[in-house]
């Protein structure tokens, strides 16, 4: 396919040869070779394939300044700065800190380099390999919307199919070599085991397109609630991160910590994310919103997640002020009506409780309640209603057909 803009393409391409040629002389010069990163990739039935990949990224962002006072260098930003959409497109992916033309030569120029050489292996010149970054270049540059990606890796679930956690959310396997294409140090930031291990080769995925000028999502916090969501709705012993991997139409944007609420692993067995828990999770996402009106919700919310990663006697005061700011000073009552149709099974759980709100610790029926409990809040969708709903049934009169409980 033709060029949308010949003397664009022209000027990019001489940029990259004249970088090329440069960067070759560098390592002749300094009698060394590029390093690489040894990748292992492990078959389903037969042994691992072992792959080295160069790093190119760092040798040439390296030697930026070097390249930006070359003749080619100028002339290709003179032929950018003629594209109203480049100036756009380089702004969304460096942000509004740079200048225009910093903004230009790294996210267009240094960018283009590098993903050429990648593609080539090192700095020995193929002409399809330019042509496909180019063209890939163009589409994003003449686009009228952006595609932005994240990507955590998660540790404690594990799924046999991709999950939707929503429009813009979901949980998926890892694909062989998905973030070393991007990243190929990304190894070294990934948690250990990862993508060997049962519980260890999914990954948490946000994506959104943007228009013009839309910066791209918080992702760090939405991942963030993406996880609380699926601890309230499994129990599982879930962590993202440590790191999240941005892309921006396609492209490497950058690289984010996760929250270290959402990074921290609490202990626990790992469990599946199944047919039935993922649509309680979206659910549950979509209903943590609520928590930004209701602060004893937003309190209790934050005390239960505090409590999975303490031990005795602090997290048995975190779980008693998560179920006090959730139901009320009589919690234990109310979450043993809550969450217990059958008498026997109710004032077992009675029992359990009476003795945390009395200062012992939580038992693990307990402590399970807490979680249940919050779901419940959640699904209904307004908690003061719950707890006057709760204080009828407790005074003899009637109560309304049985909330779903999540076990």
């Amino acid at each position: 396919m033709a060029p949308r803009s010949p003397q664009l393409h022209h000027a990019l391409r001489a940029f990259t040869l004249g970088g090329f040629a440069y960067l070759v002389r560098e390592l002749d010069d300094a009698g060394e070779s590029l390093p690489f990163a040894f990748e292992e990739h492990e078959g389903k039935a037969g042994p691992a394939l072992y792959e080295y990949r160069p790093l190119v990224r760092d040798f040439v962002e390296a030697r930026a300044e070097r390249l930006r006072g070359r003749e080619d260098a100028v002339i290709a930003l003179e032929e950018l700065a003629r594209e109203p959409a480049a100036a756009i497109y380089a702004r969304a992916h460096a942000g509004r800190d740079p200048s225009e033309d910093d903004a230009l030569f790294r996210t267009v120029l240094i960018d283009l380099l590098i993903r050429v050489a990648e593609a080539c292996g090192g700095f020995d010149w193929d002409d399809e390999s330019f042509e496909r970054a180019y063209a890939e270049l163009e589409r994003s540059l003449f686009g009228e919307r952006r595609t932005y990606a994240a990507v955590a890796p998660l540790v404690g679930i594990s799924t046999g199919v991709q999950r939707e956690l929503g429009e813009s959310l979901r949980v998926r396997a890892v694909a062989d070599g998905e973030l070393a294409r991007h990243w190929p140090e990304a190894k070294g930031l990934l948690p250990p085991g990862f993508g060997r291990e049962a519980d260890r080769y999914c990954v948490v995925e946000l994506r959104a397109a943007l228009g013009a000028g839309e910066d791209v999502p918080d992702a760090p916090a939405e991942i963030a609630d993406a996880i609380s969501a699926i601890r309230l709705a499994t129990a599982a012993p879930l962590a993202a991160g440590p790191v999240l991997f941005e892309t921006l139409d396609g492209r490497p944007y950058g690289i984010r910590p996760v929250l270290p609420i959402a990074a921290t692993q609490p202990p626990g067995e790992a469990t599946r994310l199944d047919e039935f828990r993922a649509p309680l999770a979206a659910e549950l996402l979509v209903r943590l919103g609520l928590a930004d009106a209701d602060t004893n919700l937003a309190e209790a919310l934050d005390r239960w997640e505090l409590s999975l990663f303490q031990h005795d006697p602090f997290r048995s005061e975190q779980l008693r002020a998560a179920l006090g700011a959730l139901l009320g000073t009589t919690w234990p009552l109310r979450a043993a009506v809550l969450l217990e149709p059958e008498p026997e099974r109710r004032e077992a759980l009675h029992v359990e409780l009476a003795a945390l709100a009395d200062g012992g610790e939580a038992a693990p029926a307990a402590a399970d309640a807490a979680r249940r409990a919050l779901v419940e809040v959640l699904r209904d969708g307004d908690r003061p209603a719950v707890v006057a709903r709760l204080d009828r049934m407790l005074l003899g009169l009637g109560g309304p057909a049985r909330l779903r409980v999540a076990s």
